[in-house]
């Protein structure tokens, strides 16, 4: 058996639609798993790039909305992108903003978490789950007071997931994108001193793809990394090692 085959697993991408929630879905399907691809937009151009796959509608603005579908749906493995991002100076800030954040890109991660969890355990354990954290899981980061602070509590709740459920037969780690080349991070490279500031930073001397993170999903969800528990895989070129 191929040790990194996903042949015969369902798997639930979240933000499924676009960038590196689309190249994970991708991914995810090229190693074999039929693939449920959740976002609150359509995720056709996704889907069309998959062999076994459809559309579940999910938006994470309601932290819960993902608390049945783990009744209806038999899933292995779940992978955790959804997020978004708000920006403001710590002083301007507002409330509005750091409570749309936190919801969709902690709370939501974590009550999925725990209805996938629920399901497993009750059919005697054997899944995986891939949190999408973030550099700033590890860094400050300027102007993005709740993203820094959200991403920061994926990476303890993974760690946290990964004690009590390890013994349980289901694996939880995260993947810490670095620069990745989506529309998201389109700005930040048609700006000449920004871009060329970025590039001097990274190591491999290139931005990433989202299919670098997409490959590395598969891997964490695969029986290669059977023993890997509670891990914050950096897949940032080198960046966080400059």
């Amino acid at each position: 058996m191929n040790p990194f085959s996903l042949e015969g697993k369902r798997a639930l991408v979240t933000g499924a639609n676009t960038g590196i929630g689309q190249a994970i879905a991708i991914a995810m399907g090229a190693a074999g798993a039929e693939v449920l691809c959740a976002a609150r937009r359509d995720c056709d151009e996704t889907l069309a790039q998959i062999k076994n796959g459809k559309a579940i509608s999910l938006d994470f603005s309601d932290p819960m909305a993902a608390r049945d579908v783990f009744n209806d749906e038999h899933v292995d493995i779940l992978v955790n992108n959804a997020g978004i991002i708000r920006r403001a100076d710590a002083v301007d800030f507002s409330e509005a903003d750091w409570d749309d954040v936190m919801d969709v890109n902690l709370k939501a991660l974590f009550f999925t978490c725990q209805a996938f969890g629920k399901a497993v355990l009750a059919r005697g354990g054997n899944g995986a789950v891939v949190n999408i954290a973030s550099l700033l899981s590890f860094q400050g980061g300027i102007r993005v007071p709740s993203y820094t602070a959200s991403k920061h509590g994926v990476a303890g709740l993974t760690k946290l997931l990964a004690n009590e459920w390890a013994a349980k037969g289901i694996n939880v780690n995260a993947i810490a994108p670095g620069y990745i080349t989506t529309n998201n991070t389109e700005a930040l490279r048609n700006d000449p001193d920004r871009n060329k500031a970025i590039l001097d930073r990274i190591p491999a001397g290139r931005w990433g793809e989202a299919s670098d993170i997409g490959e590395a999903a598969v891997f964490l969800s695969s029986p290669a990394a059977r023993y890997i528990h509670g891990a914050i895989l950096n897949v940032d070129g080198g960046w966080l090692a400059r």
